[in-house]
């Protein structure tokens, strides 16, 4: 029961505001589309449509060739497939208004694995729709809105960060499938939190910290899990990433990412919700005593 409360709140808790901050050369409402290059002209016109787009929005296209150059190394050639079709949309917000992404037609990485990838990656401060005309697994679409990001911004993503951040979306994904996709979402974020407040110095104390905060989730890694974990947060220690900023960013939702039940709000309501679930048994008890 309590595994399924964290779930459910942690997924909660990172829907209602994931943090960022502001996009620096563009307008805030300005609007820029990125389309897979292999939609047809119907399914083009249809995402537009979908997306609600104004006809003064800048459009870009993404080849099926930038999603093999950012994806290629973390996850087999088939199932990036030979077709780009995932698309976005994203809406310059006001400053501090931190990212607010939302998909449809994705069926494996999810709302706050993009989030956290996008964090990763610098980009900041935009309402966020990711879709495609058909179900795919959503993997591709961080390269349109990555790319979408530097040319409504002149602001260039180093290479290297785009690869990181299109790993970290990968591995989180994947370790969604053996420990949920919120709470593997939600371990990545607070791991990063904890890198932000205090780098480990060792990769013995990095290999601990993911530990404690897998145990404060409620959590079980495989050793494996652990081992792919410790590899890939020594990478992302060794980039070129403003920790400061990564830490702000996490900041801003009143409720960090991952805390809630942590918090002594959250202790509050489990005690409630266990209390009541006790009386409900004794009830039904007594009927049948």
């Amino acid at each position: 029961m309590k595994r399924k409360l964290q779930a459910m709140f942690l997924a909660i808790t990172m829907m209602l505001a994931v943090p960022s901050v502001s996009l620096a050369d563009a307008a805030e409402g300005d609007v820029i589309v990125t389309l897979g290059e292999n939609l047809t002209n119907q399914q083009k016109e249809d995402i537009l449509a979908e997306l609600n787009v104004p006809e003064n929005a800048q459009i870009i296209t993404v080849s099926n060739k930038e999603e093999h150059d950012y994806l290629g190394e973390f996850i087999p050639k088939a199932q990036i497939g030979s077709r780009a079709i995932s698309s976005a949309s994203i809406t310059i917000g006001a400053k501090d208004s931190g990212l607010n992404v939302q998909t449809n037609n994705i069926t494996w990485v999810t709302n706050e694995m993009y989030t956290n990838a996008l964090i990763t990656a610098g980009v900041k401060d935009a309402e966020i729709q990711i879709t495609a005309p058909f179900s795919v697994s959503g993997t591709a679409a961080l390269t349109g809105i990555m790319k979408a990001y530097e040319t409504t911004t002149n602001e260039k993503i180093p290479e290297e960060i785009k690869k990181v951040a299109n790993e970290e979306m990968v591995k989180t994904a994947q370790l969604g499938d053996s420990i949920g996709a919120e709470n593997a979402a939600a371990l990545m974020a607070k791991v990063k939190d904890e890198i932000a407040k205090n780098e480990p110095k060792t990769e013995a104390d990095l290999r601990a910290l993911i530990e404690r905060m897998a145990q404060e989730l409620g959590i079980t890694l495989t050793a494996a899990e652990l081992d792919t974990l410790v590899d890939f947060f020594n990478k992302l220690k060794e980039m070129d990433i403003d920790w400061n900023q990564v830490k702000d960013q996490l900041n801003i939702t009143k409720e960090k990412i991952s805390t809630f039940l942590q918090s002594e709000e959250g202790q509050t309501f489990l005690e409630k919700l266990q209390n009541f679930l006790n009386s409900l048994l004794d009830a039904i008890r007594a009927l049948f005593a």
